[in-house]
């Protein structure tokens, strides 16, 4: 079968792979029928390719039909129509039971120190063969795939792999009320969704920063006032006089470890994948180099009191902290890889609601082949051509 591999640093490539099987009683064969370029994925391009394998088959956001079961795939049948979650869990651990499903206790990758295995993301998270391909191998289907309607569009459904239900949990960890006021720090795919889902849970203003023209004139489509970083000397700033001198209620922070604004931080990242694995695996375990700007931004633009929600990915261990302002505004901080299956259920019912309420059947901006994956992943890295959200199709 096709399938998008890794092949170096800023460098993926199509090529044949074996066809996946069933190897446990839990598992299913999917063909892949829609799958996505995610922010996260932009992370193995460059920075975490120490962590990859010449080869790696990507991809963690995907959908498609079950073509295939294992004796133990629970009611899975061959034909169903699934999305599949980006983390992989059992349903039935500890870890599960209390919706702590990215800590799966059944699929953790022990020797890693790290939570739930992940499709397509590295060897620090079990290096699972991803969704970028023609068909895929999903291990757990008793539990993890979430059987979609046959009606609809793929991309009315598909981002209930991922970056709805993570943009989802960034506004419930937000602790949106009725009328409040939510700020959200970069707005890529995963900040568009934390907008909308802010809007969703009652906030009565959302404020998105980025300094993108297409992501802020696709923001304010959807009611967000929005701050250009191009206009304003300081976001937080600017966030403030836009709420009577008190800042947000909520900050939602959607950038992660490669934020502008953070010179040193773009120099490690430009040197550090590009060394010896040996001496590379061990600077991004312990060293503290992402770039901060939007985190400490954050801070200083919630109000005091108030919660800051971290969706962004970051991957230093050793990263400074403004623990004084922290302390002092006695800040409530949430963060965390997302426990999607904790919110498919309720995602799906206002998913399959008339209206679009999230607009996920127009977020996508670039709808390609697989084959066309490479020069997707540059133009998405690069912002370029209006570029916001790639959806492939591995059958075109």
């Amino acid at each position: 079968m096709k399938a998008l591999t890794w092949q170096g640093v800023e460098k993926v490539a199509v090529e044949e792979v074996p066809d996946p099987r069933i190897e446990q009683p839990t598992d299913a064969i999917v063909r892949v029928t829609s799958t996505a370029i995610c922010g996260s994925d932009l992370h193995l391009y460059r920075v975490l390719a120490p962590f990859l394998q010449r080869g790696d088959v990507l991809g963690h956001e995907f959908m498609g039909i079950v073509e295939e079961v294992g004796s133990q795939a629970g009611s899975l049948r061959v034909g169903d129509r699934v999305v599949v979650p980006f983390n992989i869990s059992c349903g039935h651990c500890f870890m599960c039971s209390i919706g702590k499903q990215s800590q799966c206790e059944t699929t953790q990758v022990k020797d890693q120190d790290k939570g739930a295995a992940l499709f397509g993301f590295t060897s620090m998270y079990g290096a699972v063969p991803g969704g970028q391909a023609e068909y895929v191998r999903v291990p757990q289907a008793q539990y993890g795939p979430v059987v979609v309607p046959e009606e609809g569009s793929d991309e009315r459904y598909l981002y209930l792999s991922d970056i709805l239900p993570t943009a989802w949990q960034a506004a419930k960890y937000a602790d949106v009320e009725p009328g409040s006021t939510v700020a959200v720090y970069g707005l890529g795919p995963v900040g568009q969704l934390a907008t909308r889902s802010a809007l969703q849970l009652g906030a009565g203003r959302v404020i998105g920063v980025d300094r993108v023209d297409e992501r802020l004139a696709m923001a304010r489509g959807f009611g967000v006032e929005t701050v250009d970083m191009r206009e304003v000397d300081d976001p937080a700033e600017a966030i403030r006089e836009m709420t009577g001198g008190r800042g947000a209620d909520s900050v939602i922070e959607a950038v992660g470890m490669e934020a502008h604004g953070s010179p040193a931080g773009k120099t490690a990242f430009d040197v550090v994948p590009r060394l010896p694995k040996a001496l590379a695996k061990p600077m991004i375990e312990t060293v503290g180099f992402d770039q901060l700007a939007a985190l400490h931004g954050s801070f200083e633009a919630v109000r005091r009191g108030g919660t800051v929600s971290v969706v962004g990915v970051y991957g230093g261990a050793a990263d400074p902290m403004p623990m004084l302002t922290m302390f002092d505004k006695n800040l409530t901080i949430r963060m965390g890889q997302c426990n999607v299956r904790r919110w498919t259920d309720e995602l799906l019912e206002l998913v399959r609601q008339d209206g679009d309420v999230f607009g996920t059947e127009t977020l996508a901006t670039h709808r390609l082949s697989l084959d066309e994956a490479p020069g997707a992943y540059e133009t998405f890295q690069k912002k370029q051509d209006g570029c916001i959200k790639v959806v492939l199709k591995p059958g075109a």
